[in-house]
């Protein structure tokens, strides 16, 4: 059976065995299986967001954008490094397409460091990104990276004396998988690139989400938009997020103390009893991407990034000492802006007319984050360790108690 073939029927029996699993923790939290859509979104379950989402509420709702993943789900049991259990994965983002060379304009914040993301000294250098964005675990960003250029090189999009730098960014997922058996190889992020395309965006337990937790729950890929109204431009905003961060006390959803009200099956719960150890209870992280076909320069996407900040308190966080919180943002307009040799005409948007766009990041990013959550599914990974999904019902019911 051919490789890809083989991993197609494993992920499709994990699929099963996750909404098993899922059906179990449900009933244990007092939900009949019937209740929990398997693929609901947050909407779906009438959580009030703001804004106008676009027609696929994703990131590829902004014109070009193209999102790819691998999945890879293997083994349970012990942890025998370097043969499993494996829940890791790698998401990839082109900003104008697979096919497409041109740079666009950038800019990224971190809010906390705890983390990485490669490439970005270029981009605050120049305010260019060039390429695809990838997203994966924090072992495994160095393959990826390497693997991005090696995948350029495959389909000519470089020239032989022309250099790479690409963005790769990361969140830990050693909870659930053998982080130090470096399970992504570059057959996997060649998938993932190969594989991108606009449309709809899997979220949950996908790419490299597949092993996140966030709140205390399964987390993973989530994704959202937002289409500004005429009077303000008619942009687009698109936000995808790999989501690890939080603490299950600190999860709001909708302005709703929904983590603590959903006490119940908390991951890392033993470790939070060590005296003192306070990383123990933040060891997550985020990566936060927003994508715009806004015209805005380097120095306005910085703005734009460091507002993701914003949608990622609305549900909770603090930015922990444990947590990389890091967050890029680029604009699909001004097509080739950097062609040699120059002087380039660009467009902006006023600095007047920006706030807008900060407004639709805060709530794609929340919206994002949710998503990310209401998507995956209860997974069992090294060690028999369980992250429980965020159960519909019961989010529903909380939220209709707090009135919303």
């Amino acid at each position: 059976m051919a490789r890809g073939t083989a991993r197609f029927f494993d992920m499709r029996r994990q699929s099963w065995i996750a909404i098993f699993l899922l059906g179990v923790a449900a009933a244990a939290c007092g939900l009949s299986q019937t209740t929990v859509k398997a693929d609901a979104r947050a909407r779906d379950l009438g959580v009030p967001f703001e804004g106008s989402a676009g027609k696929l509420d994703a990131i590829t709702d902004v014109a070009g954008v193209e999102v790819g993943a691998t999945t890879l789900i293997r083994g349970d049991g012990p942890l025998k490094v370097g043969e499993g259990p494996v829940r890791t994965g790698v998401t990839v983002i082109f900003p104008r397409g697979k096919q497409n060379t041109d740079n666009v304009y950038a800019g990224w914040f971190s809010l906390n460091g705890n983390g990485e993301m490669t490439g970005t000294t270029w981009v605050e250098e120049a305010g260019l990104l060039k390429g695809p964005i990838g997203i994966t675990n924090t072992h495994s960003v160095g393959v990826v990276r390497d693997s991005i250029i090696a995948w350029a090189v495959r389909q000519k999009l470089m020239k032989a004396d022309e250099w790479s730098l690409p963005v790769v960014a990361e969140t830990w997922d050693g909870w659930l998988n053998d982080i130090n058996g470096f399970h992504v190889k570059q057959a996997d992020v060649f998938a993932a690139l190969d594989s991108a395309e606009a449309g709809p965006v899997a979220e949950g337990n996908t790419g490299g989400g597949t092993g996140m937790v966030c709140y205390g729950f399964k987390g993973g890929t989530g994704t959202a938009s937002r289409v500004l109204p005429k009077e303000s431009g008619g942009y687009t905003v698109g936000v995808l997020v790999q989501c690890n961060c939080g603490r299950r006390p600190q999860l709001t959803i909708a302005g709703v103390p929904v983590g603590k009200e959903l006490t119940e099956n908390v991951p890392y719960a033993e470790l939070q009893q060590v005296p003192g150890n306070e990383q123990k209870g933040d060891v997550g992280s985020i990566i936060i991407v927003v994508a715009t076909d806004a015209p805005l320069l380097p120095h306005q996407l910085k703005r734009v990034a460091r507002r993701a900040s914003l949608g990622l308190a609305r549900t909770g966080s603090v930015s922990g000492n444990g947590s990389g919180d890091i967050f890029i943002a680029f604009s699909t307009a001004n097509p080739h802006a950097d062609d040699a040799p120059g002087p380039n005409a660009v467009q902006t948007v006023s600095t007047e007319r920006i706030s807008p766009l900060f407004e639709a990041t805060v709530e794609a990013t929340e919206e994002a984050i949710v998503n990310a959550m209401v998507g995956a599914k209860t997974m069992t990974g090294v060690e028999g360790r369980t992250v429980v999904a965020l159960p519909h019902e019961r989010l529903q019911q909380v939220l209709k108690k707090y009135g919303r």
